[in-house]
């Protein structure tokens, strides 16, 4: 094993047991990460940046990840973390990334911890015509921005988004290179973007893949066990890996470090698995409480379980076990 493997496998294990958003290459800025206090950055608001590669960083600390694109042209943000920690990511991206203008948003999906920051970070920002930052989305996040569910809060019509795509790709250029967004389908929402940095070689993955739990699923949301996998088969399609897997195209998950193909693939490998398992007790027709009691995610547990907090393993196992007997995956119980 090589000495860079040794060191990107330290550094990877470092990640997983204390949650530190670190890159997979050893920059100086990844090593400074994975030798500081364990802690995890998620929602605390204190507010990180790092260069992932080429015109592209992650911003850390205010919620879901932050990818900011930043040139000549100006600045492009995906996702925006939450609202209240907006102005601190604001400070940041200025004070360490870019001080010129903010003309283009993307917001991944509709879930407060991606899109939160999209009104004040929009109204800091304009388009080259003076009009208001330019938020792109795939249609079925206006609706459910514009249109939300019993009991949760109205969103700021000024975080909707302003150029909504309905098929399944968009793409425009900026600073130097082509950015392309890509539709995944029914996955961890009916809105994911996925979005490829093309020059810089990064991927954006959105809420579709998360190096510190397992995926949630949002079936309210309109996501689903097969459409998630078919995003994570798309993230795997557009990215490249180096030498031995190591390198070449980076991955921003929607939380957790920075990854490449092989984390990836391990993932997707990793939801197909436990998909077919539970496919295989709700076709002999087993309750939730037998499919819960039989552990079909064991082997993955002390990597991506938790008892606790917004989305556990039990809530994992539940949304693919509705998710398939709703579809009528082999006859399964209703």
């Amino acid at each position: 094993m090589s000495m860079n493997t040794q060191r990107a496998l330290v550094c990877m294990a470092t990640a997983l047991v204390a949650g530190t958003p670190v890159l997979t290459q050893q920059r100086p800025q990844a090593q400074a990460a994975a030798q500081s206090p364990a802690r995890d950055w998620g929602s605390s608001g204190e507010i990180h940046t790092f260069h992932v590669q080429g015109n592209v960083h992650l911003v850390v600390g205010a919620g879901g990840n932050i990818a900011v694109q930043a040139g000549a042209e100006g600045v492009l943000f995906v996702d925006t973390g939450l609202a209240q920690h907006a102005d601190k990511v604001l400070s940041a991206v200025r004070a360490d990334l870019s001080d010129k203008p903010i003309r283009w948003i993307v917001s991944t999906h509709f879930h407060a911890d991606h899109v939160g920051g999209n009104e004040t970070i929009g109204k800091a920002g304009s388009t080259t015509q003076g009009n208001p930052t330019s938020i792109v989305a795939h249609e079925n996040v206006l609706n459910r921005m514009s249109l939300p569910g019993p009991g949760q809060t109205p969103i700021p019509t000024a975080a909707w988004p302003t150029s909504s795509y309905v098929k399944g790709t968009k793409d425009f250029f900026f600073n130097d290179e082509p950015v392309m967004v890509y539709h995944a389908r029914t996955a961890h929402t009916d809105g994911d973007s996925v979005v490829l940095f093309r020059r810089s070689d990064v991927v954006v993955a959105g809420g579709l893949y998360d190096t510190t739990r397992y995926p949630r699923i949002d079936r309210a949301g309109g996501g689903g066990v097969q459409g998630l996998i078919d995003g994570l088969n798309l993230v795997l399609d557009l990215a490249v890996p180096k030498h031995e897997q190591e390198g070449g195209t980076y991955v921003i998950p929607g939380h957790g470090r920075v990854s490449d193909e092989a984390d990836v693939l391990e993932y997707r490998d990793m939801v197909t698995i436990v998909r077919d398992r539970i496919a295989d007790m709700v076709s002999r027709r087993q309750t939730l409480a037998q499919v819960t009691a039989a552990r079909p995610t064991l082997d993955y547990d002390r990597q991506y379980g938790a008892t606790s907090g917004s989305w556990t393993t039990a809530m994992f196992i539940e949304a693919i076990y509705q998710d398939l007997s709703q579809s009528g995956a082999g006859g399964g119980v209703k």
